[in-house]
């Protein structure tokens, strides 16, 4: 037990030291709250696979006390995790995680919670995130649901072996949790395809929502104040956040391949401007390439869409080159939207809101009645 109450502080001070916490109450709740409780084995990606770790490695508490994300559950099996423990290695998708302390530790402060503050989580998962809250806030103050009812089973009952009780339901997220309502904040701990309305529905007037949104490229974090109506607005945050989706938000699995065919070209603009997370013009390419699916294959970047418009970019030692083919030249339209992403002033993805209503979903840059905005779809 001492030995996790010093991780646990070594914890805490890490995401102050870089940022993450700066409320006092947080940093005391990371302190107080053991990680390792809710996740008491979990998966580690190695080559070939997922390998499976418990409290009997030498490296369980020093993955669970780092800053870094704990995959705890592939394709919703939950014999997946003895099967790796048989067989030392096992292939699978993630369907459940410890998100990384860090991006946990941005949302919670982001909700802007005081005292007396009712808060939905959607997305229980492990249930360390609702013990967070529960710790700060009170349990009775606290609702979570998830749509997985082992997961729901595990994290109920971990939660009250630390002493917390909050409401911990079966309950598909994108409906909300309508018998704790009304809520002053809601935080969803998975992405979504568009907000639920019905979050809207079950908030306070004034009431903050903090979710990620799960687009193929350019995704990240938003904040947003409810308004009458229902309506919701707010901003895309700086610090970025990509969370595995709501279920019933999940994304199609791409277009195939296309057969590589047509001339090939050269382009300044290279994949991972486009792609990588950390460039500012990501954000600005999801926004022009709707649709668009990105893949990967050794040195070659995709963009696919299900109308058959395909490019494929690939990195060489010094240069970058580009094949199209399909109805829409998809390559030729990033191009030109980093043209004008670059006239805009090169704007980073905090510069961008987001405006929410029973009948439409979109974003905008700067202004949500100004002159660049588009749809969230």
């Amino acid at each position: 037990m001492h030995s996790t109450a010093r991780r646990r502080r070594q914890l805490a001070e890490s995401l102050r030291r870089d940022g993450m916490i700066t409320d006092p109450a947080w940093l005391d709740a990371f302190r107080r709250v053991p990680r390792h409780a809710f996740v008491p084995r979990y998966f580690l990606s190695q080559p070939g696979g997922w390998r499976a770790v418990d409290r009997t490695d030498e490296d369980w508490l020093d993955h669970v006390y780092a800053d870094q994300v704990l995959v705890t559950q592939l394709d919703g099996d939950p014999l997946a995790w003895e099967r790796a423990r048989r067989q030392g290695v096992v292939r699978g998708n993630p369907t459940c995680s410890s998100s990384m302390p860090g991006i946990m530790a941005v949302m919670l402060e982001e909700l802007s919670v005081h005292s007396g503050h009712r808060v939905l989580e959607i997305g229980t998962g492990t249930g360390y995130n609702a013990a967070l809250l529960s710790e700060r806030l009170g349990s009775s103050l606290v609702s979570t649901v998830d749509v997985d009812e082992q997961l729901v089973r595990l994290a109920s009952e971990r939660l009250s072996l630390c002493g917390y009780h909050p409401a911990v339901e079966v309950q598909d997220g994108a409906d909300g949790f309508p018998a704790g309502a009304p809520y002053d904040r809601v935080l969803c701990t998975c992405a979504v395809s568009e907000v639920p309305v019905a979050w809207l529905e079950q908030a306070t007037r004034g009431a903050i929502v903090v979710t990620t949104l799960n687009r193929p490229i350019g995704a990240g974090l938003v904040r947003l104040i409810v308004m009458p109506g229902p309506v919701a607005r707010g901003r895309v945050l700086s610090r970025d956040g990509r969370f595995m989706p709501l279920r019933a938000h999940r994304l199609p699995d791409p277009v195939s391949l296309p057969e590589i065919s047509g001339p090939v070209r050269a382009t300044d603009l290279s994949a991972e401007v486009v792609l990588h997370p950390s460039s500012r013009f990501e954000f600005f390419a999801g926004l022009a390439l709707p649709g668009v699916v990105p893949v990967f294959r050794g040195e070659d970047a995709f963009l696919l869409h299900s109308d058959g418009s395909w490019a494929r970019v690939t990195t060489h030692t010094d240069r970058t080159t580009v094949t199209q083919g399909g109805p829409r030249r998809l390559w030729d339209l990033t191009e030109a939207a980093h043209r004008q992403w670059t006239a805009l002033g090169k704007p980073a993805r905090q510069r961008f809101g987001m405006t929410v209503t029973p009948q439409h979903q979109e974003f905008w840059l700067d202004d949500p009645d100004g002159d660049y905005r588009w749809p969230l779809h």
